[in-house]
């Protein structure tokens, strides 16, 4: 990949990371095979694990042949990456990787949902990102189909056929809307026009955990359950008349599979014509664990990209793991790391509409990413204690008591008593949600609009004129504090009016090229970070599209001294820290190899509460 140089002129720190860094897990890594990830060589050898294959080319029956011949078992293929999932043994892992045709094994990793307390009063989505003036103009996701990969959906009101608070159409019955229950997947509702699951042993796409649906509400509520004259205060969607193409990935737990979002990744790029599939939301992540160009689910997401859906992606709720500085950098999530899909981080509101008060979430992941050094998030969006969609025994509702949402909150003379019908949910998911309703919005106003074209125009319009130069949170004594640079907010705020209005005016004449996010890199002898651009990319061109208007003229902050600034002594993949590798992600981190049930360890049911209370701001 061919790269052009964009200078920053901000001095970060001293950058002690070289090519020669070499970790543990890398050193395990070599012994085996550079095409074995780190985690599968650290498996015990006697075990046997779930592994994704990837070959050159879309494998076949000599390929299968092979891997039971060397004792494995294939279980399912995965076209878009050319990839099989099977079950094989470490000292099986060896023999695979010298077939010439294998390009990267890694283990079939376990992700989660990526949500993050008690509220106070109701905060603000759509007005933060000026969605109502984009409704004025009729735009509110009309005919867009939005892929929600996630824990499945739930049917509720807010999710049926028409904005009723925008659109002067019928509304389906309780009695329609859960008749789907007694058919035979897939399954449509209201707007959910299309339903399938990808969990093992599941047996429908409805969610069993509760996030699936409060997503879905955020990015296509229509606020059925709060229009009308007892409301002041309608929980809408930001997209409320797009349709939603339900694909469950994650289980009872919000756990699931990189294989199982691969799938469904695969089945929304099939149906893309079917229903008008422009939007993949992927609310969900996991650990780095290698290189973007090597990730099985990075690869996957860039096939949708590249097929025509824009890929929104959480940046991650881990800006508050100190592990590798002071501040939270090197904490985006996969797939969240890819150049190419739009990652998304959470503002808090504060309870009110205008952002000139609002502030970083102090848990939204910061970049660079682990490895590649990826600048991210993208763009910023509310994603804070945001109230969206639940429904009977909801199960992050009842296990999660404290997260309400009051009737006082919406309806005139409401009790303060918990609504049945919304609660809130905090983290990147939920920004997440947000942006792709926008994005729905933008594509009903301007359908030709590429992939590469949304995000640059989201990006280019990102508002950047109100963050502070910094910002501190204290919880649990702790605290966690914050710089407005490109690794924290990425482009700057969210603001869907603006980016439609630029996409009306440049409609047809955005210059070619991609929008990849760049590289982040640190030169010692002059002491300036440089944003490393793709030649193809249009951040290397002037004008509207150049660096520096994408991420303004005072992007990367260091330090009062430079000393833990980013690239400092303790930073990423410091010379102090023989393990480098693990340091994140090691033994005893979020998923560590000494947890069992690693994928729960955070995200899990029994932990709901526990992962989510501290995380209120």
């Amino acid at each position: 990949m061919a790269h052009s140089p964009y200078r920053f002129s901000v001095v970060l720190g001293l950058l002690v990371a070289t090519a020669t860094t070499v970790s543990a897990g890398a050193q395990l890594l070599g012994a085996l095979s550079p095409k074995i990830s780190p985690d599968a060589a650290a498996a015990a050898s006697s075990t046997t694990v779930p592994v994704i294959i990837q070959y050159q080319h879309d494998p076949g029956t000599p390929e299968s042949n092979h891997v039971h011949g060397v004792g494995g078992l294939v279980k399912s293929p995965l076209h878009s990456i050319h990839a099989f999932t099977a079950n094989v043994s470490q000292d099986q892992l060896t023999q695979l990787a010298a077939d010439p045709s294998v390009t990267y094994i890694s283990l079939d990793r376990p992700l989660a949902a990526r949500q993050a307390g008690t509220i106070t009063g109701a905060e603000y989505t759509t007005e933060p990102i000026n969605a109502p003036a984009v409704w004025q103009q009729g735009y509110v996701g009309t005919q867009i189909g939005v892929a929600v990969i996630d824990s499945g959906i739930t049917p509720v009101p807010d999710l049926s056929i028409n904005a009723t608070s925008l659109l002067p159409l019928v509304v389906p019955s309780l009695n329609q809307i859960f008749s789907v229950l007694d058919e035979v997947e897939p399954w449509s509702s209201g707007r959910i026009v299309y339903s399938q699951n990808f969990v093992p042993g599941a047996y429908d796409a409805l969610d069993h955990y509760g996030h699936g649906t409060h997503v879905a509400g955020l990015i296509a509520g229509n606020g059925n359950d709060s229009t009308g004259q007892q409301y002041f205060r309608t929980f809408s969607g930001v997209a409320p008349n797009a349709n939603i193409i339900n694909l469950r990935v994650l289980d009872e737990n919000g756990a699931g599979t990189d294989s199982s979002v691969i799938a469904a990744i695969e089945r929304a790029i099939a149906l893309k014509n079917t229903y008008n599939i422009r939007i993949i939301n992927l609310s969900l992540g996991r650990p780095i664990y290698e290189s973007y160009t090597q990730d099985p689910l990075c690869q996957a997401v860039e096939q949708a990209w590249k097929a025509g859906i824009v890929v929104i992606v959480a940046a991650g709720n881990d800006g508050r793991d100190l592990n590798l500085n002071p501040e939270g950098y090197g904490t985006i999530n996969a797939p969240g790391n890819d150049p190419y899909v739009l990652t998304v981080g959470a503002m808090n509101t504060v309870e009110t509409a205008p952002i000139n008060d609002d502030i970083i979430a102090s848990y939204s992941s910061k970049g660079p990413s682990f490895i590649d050094d990826v600048v991210k998030p993208d763009i910023v969006a509310p994603g804070n204690l945001v109230s969206s969609l639940q429904f009977y025994q909801d199960p992050l509702a009842v296990d999660n008591p404290t997260f309400y949402t009051w009737y006082s909150f919406y309806q005139n003379n409401g009790a303060q008593t918990p609504s049945s019908n919304y609660f809130p949910l905090s983290g990147t998911s939920m920004s997440t949600a947000v942006t792709s309703g926008a994005i729905a919005d933008l594509l009903q106003g301007v359908p030709s609009l590429t992939p590469d074209e949304v995000k640059a125009l989201v990006m280019v319009n990102g508002d950047r004129s109100y963050f502070p130069a910094t910002s501190s949170v204290t919880a649990n004594g702790i605290v966690y504090n914050a710089n407005y640079d490109v690794f924290t907010i990425g482009a700057g705020y969210l603001d869907i009016d603006s980016t439609l209005s630029a996409a009306q005016v440049n409609n047809g004449s955005v210059p070619s090229g991609t929008a990849m996010s760049p590289i982040a890199t640190y030169d010692p002898t002059t002491g300036d970070t440089t944003a490393v651009t793709d030649q193809t990319a249009l951040w290397g061109k002037t004008g509207p599209w150049s660096a520096s208007s994408v991420y303004g003229n005072n992007a990367f902050i260091a330090s009062d001294d430079g000393s833990t600034a980013l690239w400092g002594k303790t930073a990423l993949w410091g010379k102090d820290d023989p393990e480098a590798y693990t340091a994140l992600w090691g033994k005893t981190a979020l998923w560590g190899k000494s947890s069992p049930a690693a994928e729960t360890a955070l995200w899990g049911k029994s932990g709901t509460a526990a992962a989510t209370a501290t995380l209120p701001y």
